[in-house]
């Protein structure tokens, strides 16, 4: 696509907020089955079951029927996340299904079909089973948990990038709960490298505007809506959203232990100190970016030990 006809799209999606009391977005992705059978769920059957609970209104899915919480942002979304899951979970057992925060679906491929098959996700199946299988099992037997965090503007903002994507793979691996060659962030390295950038591309020269656009540029264009649709098939393992930055790179955690996930985010991008420390550290790894990457979703225990050294000051899990 025409890097001159993405620019002006992608500079809105960057750094368009103000600085903000801490705040903190959750999006929660399951595995759902059936209680009794295990088997994969229609996703109508599942939003029945969810239409009278509390978190309803942010009940979403995934192409694998995976059911995403996209939950507003609040000061306190530990305590958020846990009693929308509880008593979505109540919700749900009573019409004998279960959902499970786990990073990577056991059952077999063909036990989990794409349910949303409107013609974005079906140009974006074939399109990825034209690079291999990784793309099909990303998009139906792979879950995550995002977290969203208020972008500021200016020079914290520039940190606030460019720190997430350094401390990324370290990151990745301190909360791992999947690894190798079937683990969730393999998948997503093998599913379409020119798209989901895990690498230093995004963090080529002074001007973030321009890496990114050149990074989009440089994907293969397979939906019709012209640049606006297109990056939204971007997946970078930190996605730009102008008022606020979406970390995408995490495992699916337990609601239960999504607080450490938080509270070292928070800790790396909110505090000016704490940011500014790990960027001196974490600098001189840009150029091996991709090693860490691809160390980290090996299951390199070594990955998560340099991520302790690199960060001392952010809470990083044992």
């Amino acid at each position: 696509m025409d890097p001159k006809e993405l620019r002006p799209i992608v500079a809105g999606l960057f750094a368009q907020g103000r600085r903000r009391t801490v705040r903190v977005a959750v999006e929660q992705e399951f595995l759902v089955a059936d209680s009794t059978t295990g088997a994969a769920v229609p996703i109508d059957r599942v939003r029945q079951a969810a239409a009278t609970a509390i978190a309803s209104p942010y009940v979403g899915f995934e192409p694998g029927g995976q059911l995403e919480l996209s939950l507003p942002c609040t000061t306190d979304p530990v305590t958020q996340v846990r009693s929308l899951t509880d008593d979505l979970q109540r919700h749900l057992t009573a019409e004998h299904l279960s959902i499970y925060a786990l990073p990577v679906d056991p059952r077999p491929e063909h036990e989990v079909p794409l349910q949303l098959t409107t013609p974005r996700y079906v140009a974006m199946h074939r399109h990825f089973d034209s690079i291999g299988p990784a793309g099909r099992w990303m998009m139906r037997r792979t879950a995550s948990t995002q977290v969203c965090l208020d972008w500021w503007p200016g020079r914290a903002g520039a940190e606030q990038w460019r720190v997430l994507n350094l401390a990324g793979p370290f990151l990745a691996a301190a909360f791992a709960r999947s690894a190798g060659p079937h683990g969730r962030l393999t998948t997503w390295l093998e599913t379409d490298p020119a798209r989901t950038g895990f690498d230093d591309r995004l963090l080529y020269g002074d001007d973030p505007v321009a890496a990114y656009t050149a990074f989009a540029a440089g994907a293969t264009v397979f939906v019709t809506g012209g640049p606006v649709d297109h990056l939204t098939t971007m997946f970078p393992p930190v996605r730009p959203r102008s008022t606020y930055l979406e970390v995408r790179f995490l495992d699916a955690q337990e609601p239960h232990a999504i607080g450490d996930v938080i509270t070292a985010l928070t800790s790396l991008v909110y505090d000016d100190d704490r940011r500014r420390t790990a960027l001196r550290a974490l600098e001189p790894e840009r150029a091996h970016l991709a090693d860490h990457w691809r160390s980290a979703a090996a299951g390199d225990a070594d990955t998560a030990a340099r991520g302790h050294e690199l960060l001392p000051e952010v809470e990083l899990v044992a």
